[in-house]
């Protein structure tokens, strides 16, 4: 009886164990696989397993937290991660954070949506459509806006691109009256600023 009692206690003592990763690890297949050390081992190509849509690959030295099923070390899984010198910390309840180790972030704070782009380029691809809805205004802080394409103010009411406008502007003359004897009228060249 104490040597069953003393079994099923070493297995409840090692079915969960701390670790750090080593930086070696496997992200090609279905599940990401890892290597940790332990002050007892170094074991490779461990199951991590996270939560569905979330990704990432772990910086050395990322702590780890190992379950092994049954309290049998031959069969392991990650199930918590964590890389202390690089987590985004002073969040208030209630907040969520996506971070990397470079520094960016989407923080969907109390308040308000915070993307950080820790000046890196930022890009929405492959949208049919991108809107924008804000019961104020849209500022746009940058000395330069470009646009590959026409831009349509008033686009509920008008269908006019800001390029016809000026290719109008450019285009367009002014009467001259009453320039040479009689009541004739000349028509000015058209203006030498094109916008």
């Amino acid at each position: 009886m104490n040597d069953a009692l003393a079994r099923l206690y070493r297995r409840i003592t090692m079915m969960v164990g701390i670790g750090r990763t080593t930086g070696v690890s496997d992200d090609r297949g279905t599940t990401q696989t890892l290597q940790y050390k332990t002050p007892f081992d170094v074991r490779g190509d461990t199951l991590r397993m996270t939560e569905f849509g979330f990704s990432s690959g772990l910086p050395a030295g990322s702590d780890v937290l190992i379950l092994s099923l049954g309290g049998d070390r031959s069969s392991q899984v990650i199930v918590a991660t964590n890389h202390g010198s690089t987590r985004y910390g002073s969040l208030n309840p209630g907040e969520t954070v996506i971070y990397d180790a470079k520094g960016k972030s989407v923080l969907l704070g109390l308040e308000k949506l915070t993307v950080t782009c820790a000046g890196q380029d930022i890009e929405v691809l492959d949208a049919a459509n991108a809107n924008i809805t804000a019961s104020v205004k849209v500022r746009l802080t940058t000395p330069l806006v470009e646009s590959t394409g026409d831009i349509v103010d008033n686009c509920e009411s008008n269908q006019v691109s800001m390029k016809a406008l000026r290719d109008a502007y450019n285009a367009h003359g002014h009467d001259v009256k009453n320039v040479q004897s009689g009541n004739d009228t000349r028509t000015s060249e058209k203006t030498n600023r094109e916008v």
